[in-house]
């Protein structure tokens, strides 16, 4: 009974060997990069505070989404594209819904044509995943006393002091799951809990706010819209379940991903909207508002008697006040020479 069983293991031992080949130099990358930060936040925290790799893994992840901002720009433009022609494809499902290979081929057409790619959205999510692993297995290796990674391999005493720091009375490399509750409620349990919370709100608020703010009405209907609301509450509740089995470290990463994913996408749709979205409708009237007060603080010249100008605009108040007209020269006739004839006696 069990040749089968193992017969079909020895057929994933290809894709297992692939799978380590390239999660080993991300190994070498996430190590290296922890430990240079480390280097630097040691002189301000100390070298076995927990502080400084907490810090260190912060600085790891800025690190990774500002490499990531291309992509994310790319994202950002795919989605609006899609999120756009919405209407357009419901158009090609009415008239080819009874034929669905017409239906894709134009769906992918109408898609090309505009610059749309439907697994754009995913790219970033896609490419953090195996530094997301590597990171994991880094913690949950230092929780092990496991080197994973060049950098911790030829440095012990970093992995020594990475399973040892502690924040908040909790272990960076330590899980909800791995403490238990023998003791009862620990700080781990408390530390894990509120990145799990803050992690799984700020990944909710991320996509809300683009479904919310920076989509037309008209997307908002159909199987596309329907696909993002059960992303919506899906993706927070897969990530919530799974947090009890990270460590407090990548719970940080995560979180500050999060954090700065919301940060950015809030910056990018209040800057430049989607066009016929509320974010579009409140960029207006900002627009429109600011567009006034620059127009009221503009100097207005008016022209009173003898063209002299009389009115200019306040630069502090913004209205417009009157300037007191110059008072008119008086210029003294001086009498005119008499001839001597024309003189009084």
């Amino acid at each position: 009974m069990l040749s089968p069983l193992l017969t079909s293991l020895s057929i994933w031992d290809p894709f297992v060997s692939i799978g380590s080949t390239i999660i080993q130099p991300l190994y070498w990358v996430v190590s290296g990069i922890l430990v240079l930060f480390h280097s630097l936040w040691s002189p301000v925290f100390g070298e076995g505070n927990g502080w400084t790799w907490a810090l260190s893994i912060v600085s790891l992840t800025v690190v990774i989404r500002v490499a990531l901002i291309p992509l994310f720009v790319k994202q950002i433009k795919s989605s609006r594209s899609m999120q756009l022609l919405q209407p357009k494809v419901r158009e090609l499902q009415k008239k080819y819904g009874h034929d669905r290979e017409k239906l894709g081929a134009e769906t992918m057409k109408l898609y090309k044509e505009n610059n749309a790619n439907p697994l754009a959205s995913c790219l970033p999510l896609l490419i953090q995943m195996p530094i997301f692993l590597a990171l994991f297995r880094v913690l949950d290796g230092a929780a092990r006393n496991i080197p994973r990674g060049h950098w911790l391999r030829i440095h012990p005493e970093l992995l020594d002091s990475l399973n040892g720091s502690t924040i908040f009375g909790a272990r960076i490399s330590d899980t909800f799951t791995k403490v238990g509750f023998a003791n009862g409620i620990t700080s781990v349990h408390l530390l894990t809990l509120g990145l799990i919370i803050a992690m799984t709100v700020t990944l909710f608020i991320t996509q809300l706010q683009l479904m919310r703010k920076n989509m037309p009405m008209e997307a908002l209907e159909g199987p596309f819209a329907q696909q993002q609301k059960i992303m919506l509450y899906v993706f927070p509740l897969i990530f919530a379940v799974g947090g009890i089995n990270f460590p407090v470290g990548v719970l940080i990463y995560w979180f500050t991903s999060n954090l700065w994913t919301m940060g950015q996408q809030f910056y990018v749709i209040r800057r430049n909207p989607a066009p016929g979205t509320p974010a579009f409708a409140a960029w207006e009237e900002r627009r429109q508002r600011h567009e006034s007060h620059r127009h009221v603080a503009e100097p207005a010249v008016e022209t009173g008697r003898g063209g002299v100008a009389v009115a200019e605009s306040s630069r502090n108040g913004g209205s417009h006040a009157a300037a007191p007209a110059a008072p008119p020269r008086v210029v003294r006739q001086q009498p005119r020479k008499q001839a001597r004839s024309q003189r009084r006696p």
